[in-house]
C-alpha cells in the first residue's frame, strides 16, 4: 500500500505553471520578511550572506528535492521513500520523528506568516488605522470586561502585535474554510492571482531600487567601503579590514537563522500529484509529471533568487540600520518601508528611489503582502490535511471517526493559536522555531537520499555512497543542530508533536487492530492464481492453518484429523502464513498455491499479520458456497503475552483473534466460516 496514492483526494491535475504559483504563495511569501531576517543575521553582510542562501539552495535543496520527486512521485515525499527503504517499528519511529518536525514546519509557517502579516498591518501609517489599533491594543480593557484575576494575566500577553494577529488568524481560518475541499481549481487560480500580483509589486519595489542604485552609486561604494574597513555590523562589530575569509566564516554561520524560506520544497512534495503528466505516463512511473516538478523546484528556486539578492542589497544599501530594529517600521517588513516612502540612510524619502512610493501605494502592498501571508498559512494547512492524517491512518495511527471529521485538523488549529500566544506573535520569537523545523526536513531527506542511492548502486562502500549528497546532508544537518542550539522551541515542539503521535498512534493501533486491514491478494504467478480461482468453486471444507518448520503437514493432518474427528475422505487445505513486515498495518499479501502429496498448500507471505491473513482467506473462500471451517490446535500463550504478540508481531492468539476478525467482517451468521480449535 506504500506511495500508490495517484492524487489527492477530490482534486483535477493541473499544468505544471498553475501548481508553481501554489507552492509559491508559501514560498515567495517569505519576500515580507526575509530581507530584514538577512540584515539582522549578518547586518551589512546581509546581501553575500543572503548569496551563500541561494547557493545552498542551487546546490543543496533543490538537487536533494528534485531526487526525491523522481523516487516519490506520488506525494509522500521523503516520507514514503524511507518507508520503503527502513521497514519496521524502527522505520516507523523515524517516520513519526519527521512527521513530527513536518508538522512543526506547517503549524509554526502559518503562525509565523499571520504575525508578519500583523507587522504589515500595524505599521501601515493612516491616521484612523493608528487609533483603531490604539484601542484593540489598549490592555485596560481586558480588567473592564473580565476579572481581575484573570484580566491581570491576559495584560501580560495583550498587545497589539497579539490582538492584530489573532484577528488575522481568524481570517486565515476563514480562508481554510473556503478552502476546505482542498485545492481545488478555484484555489489554485486565485492563488495564481495573488502571486502574480505580489510578485509584481515586489518586482517593481526591487526594480525602482536597483535603478536607484546604479544612477547614484555612491551609496553601494560607502557600504562596500563599510565592509572593506572590517565595518560588518551596525552594532559597531568590527572585523580586521580586509578580513574576507573571517567575513566569509560570518555568512556561512548566518546561513541557519536565514534558512526559512526554504519550507516551500517540502509543499511542493505534498502537491506533486496535482501536477499534470503526459497521457502516456505510467501510473507507478509518471516520468512527465516528474519532469515538471523539476521544473517547479528549479523555476520556483531561480526566482526566488533573483529577487532575494536584489532586495538584499536594497535594503542593506538604502535603509538606515536602526530602521531594523524591532520598534521601528522597517522589521520584518523592509520592502513595505520602501514602497511607503520610509527614510533612506541619507535622510531622504524612499520617494526619491520612485514617485509612485508613498501612502496609497504601500498600502496598497501592505494588503497584497496581508493576503499572500495569510494565503499561505491556509495553503499549508490544507497541505498538512492532505499530508499527516491521510499517513497516519495508513499506518493504523488515527482512528477511522478522526480522519472523517477532520479531527486532526482542528487540533492543529487549536495548537495555532497556542503558539501564537506562547510567542506573543512575535515574527522574532518564532524565527528559531521555524529554522529549526525547516533545516531538518531537508536533512532528513538529504540522508534518505543517500540512503536510497546507497542501496541501489553495487561496489564497494565508498563506491556505493553519493558523496555530493552526503557533504549535503552534512551541511544542512550541522545548520539544523545550530538551529536547535540557538533557539531549541523548534525542537521542543516537534518533540510534543512527536510524544502527542506517538500516544494516540498507541491507541489506534490498539483499537483498529481488529479491522480486516486487507488491500487483495496479489499472486507469485498465474498458476497460483487459476488454482485460487477454482478452490473457490470447489468449495473445500476444511482450512488447516499450518506453520512452517514445527511439523510435517502429513504430521499435522493427521494430528487434526485424529483430534479434531475428521473422516479420511474429508479434503482438506493447508494455509501457510509468513510474516513480513508486522509494523504495517493494512497489507496486499503474495500468494503461492501448490500441490503437494495431494493435498493443496495456501503458502501467503508478506503478511503484517497471520490472523487476518487467515481470516482474508477463509472469507474470500466464502463468497461462493458453503463457508469453510477453519480448524485449530490450541495456544498455550497467557492472554496478556498473546495480546502483546498479536499486537506487535502479528501473532498471538490467532484462533481466537480469526474468529474475532470473521465476525466483525461478516456480519451474516450464516456467511461466517466456523472456527474449530481442539
Amino acid at each position: 500500500m506504500t506511495d500508490k496514492k495517484a492524487a489527492l483526494p477530490g482534486l483535477l491535475q493541473n499544468a505544471w505553471p498553475w501548481i508553481l504559483c501554489l507552492i509559491g504563495v508559501d514560498y515567495f511569501s517569505s519576500l515580507a520578511y526575509q530581507p530584514s531576517i538577512a540584515f539582522e543575521s549578518a547586518g551589512y553582510l546581509a546581501p553575500l550572506a543572503t548569496l551563500v542562501v541561494v547557493l545552498l539552495t542551487f546546490l543543496g535543496a533543490l538537487p536533494v528535492y528534485a531526487y526525491v520527486a523522481g523516487r516519490s512521485p506520488h506525494g509522500q515525499g521523503a516520507i514514503g521513500l524511507l518507508e520503503r527503504l527502513v521497514p519496521g517499528w524502527f522505520g516507523k519511529l523515524l517516520i513519526v520523528i519527521l512527521l513530527g518536525f513536518a508538522a512543526t514546519d506547517f503549524v509554526v509557517t502559518r503562525t509565523l506568516s499571520v504575525a508578519d502579516a500583523a507587522e504589515h498591518l500595524i505599521h501601515n501609517p493612516n491616521p484612523d488605522w493608528q487609533r483603531m489599533l490604539d484601542y484593540l491594543g489598549s490592555a485596560e480593557q481586558t480588567t473592564y470586561f473580565l476579572p481581575r484575576t484573570l484580566g491581570e494575566r491576559i495584560r501580560v500577553y495583550w498587545n497589539r502585535q497579539l490582538v492584530v494577529t489573532i484577528l488575522l488568524s481568524i481570517v486565515g481560518f476563514i480562508f481554510w474554510a473556503l478552502f476546505r475541499r482542498g485545492f481545488t481549481g478555484k484555489v489554485i487560480k486565485f492563488s495564481a492571482v495573488v502571486v502574480i500580483v505580489y510578485l509584481g509589486m515586489t518586482a517593481f519595489i526591487v526594480g525602482s531600487g536597483l535603478w536607484f542604485l546604479c544612477s547614484h552609486p555612491e551609496f553601494v561604494r560607502a557600504w562596500w567601503s563599510k565592509l572593506a574597513q572590517g565595518h560588518w555590523h551596525p552594532q559597531g562589530q568590527f572585523a580586521a579590514p580586509g578580513a574576507w575569509w573571517y567575513m566569509a566564516a560570518i555568512c556561512l554561520l548566518s546561513f541557519p537563522k536565514m534558512a526559512l524560506g526554504l519550507s516551500g520544497f517540502e509543499l511542493s512534495m505534498v502537491v506533486m500529484p496535482l501536477v499534470k503528466g503526459h497521457v502516456s505516463d505510467l501510473p507507478a512511473d509518471p516520468r512527465s509529471r516528474v519532469r515538471h516538478v523539476r521544473q517547479i523546484l528549479l523555476v520556483a528556486a531561480s526566482i526566488m533568487a533573483l529577487f532575494l539578492l536584489g532586495s538584499a542589497l536594497v535594503v542593506t544599501t538604502l535603509i538606515p540600520p536602526e530602521a531594523f530594529t524591532t520598534s521601528e517600521k522597517a522589521a520584518n517588513r523592509t520592502l513595505a518601508y520602501l514602497a511607503h516612502g520610509g527614510v533612506l540612510i541619507d535622510g531622504n524619502s524612499a520617494v526619491e528611489v520612485n514617485g509612485s512610493f508613498g501612502e496609497v501605494f504601500g498600502t496598497a502592498y501592505d494588503g497584497i503582502a496581508i493576503v499572500i501571508l495569510c494565503l499561505a498559512g491556509a495553503s499549508v494547512a490544507i497541505g498538512l490535511r492532505d499530508f499527516v492524517p491521510h499517513y497516519l491512518h495508513r499506518l493504523g495511527m488515527e482512528l477511522n471517526w478522526a480522519l472523517k471529521a477532520g479531527a486532526i485538523l482542528y487540533i492543529f488549529n487549536g495548537i495555532n493559536l497556542l503558539v501564537t500566544v506562547f510567542f506573543r506573535a512575535s515574527v522574532t520569537a518564532q524565527r528559531g522555531a521555524y529554522a529549526t523545523s525547516v533545516l531538518t526536513l531537508i536533512s532528513g531527506a538529504a540522508m534518505i537520499a543517500v540512503l536510497d542511492i546507497y542501496r541501489r548502486r553495487q561496489g564497494r562502500w565508498f563506491q556505493r555512497l553519493p558523496w555530493s549528497f552526503v557533504v549535503i546532508s552534512v551541511i544542512f544537518l550541522s545548520a539544523a543542530l545550530a538551529a536547535m542550539l540557538a533557539k531549541p522551541d523548534g525542537l521542543l515542539i516537534a518533540l510534543g508533536f512527536v510524544h502527542a503521535i506517538v500516544i494516540s498512534s498507541i491507541l489506534s493501533r490498539a483499537i483498529r487492530s481488529t479491522e480486516l486491514r486487507f488491500g487483495g491478494f496479489e499472486f507469485k504467478d498465474a498458476q497460483s492464481q487459476f488454482l485460487w480461482e477454482s478452490l473457490k468453486y470447489l468449495e473445500f471444507p476444511v482450512l488447516i492453518p499450518h506453520r512452517p518448520g514445527l511439523e510435517t503437514l502429513d504430521a499435522k493432518e493427521g494430528a487434526i484429523r485424529e483430534r479434531h474427528r475428521l473422516a479420511p475422505d474429508t479434503p482438506v487445505v493447508f494455509v501457510e502464513a509468513i510474516l513480513g513486515d508486522v509494523s504495517d498495518f493494512y497489507h496486499q499479501p503474495l500468494m503461492e498455491i501448490t500441490e503437494e502429496g495431494g493435498r493443496f498448500v495456501i503458502r501467503v507471505c508478506h503478511c503484517a499479520s497471520i490472523a487476518h491473513v487467515i481470516a482474508a482467506v477463509a472469507l474470500e473462500l466464502s463468497k461462493v458456497g458453503k463457508p469453510p471451517e477453519i480448524h485449530f490446535g490450541w495456544s498455550n500463550e497467557r492472554p496478556i503475552e498473546a495480546n502483546l504478540n498479536f499486537l506487535l508481531f502479528g501473532q498471538g492468539n490467532i484462533p481466537w483473534m480469526v474468529r474475532d476478525l470473521i465476525r466483525k467482517a461478516e456480519p451474516n451468521p450464516e456467511r461466517q466460516p466456523p472456527t474449530v480449535i481442539g
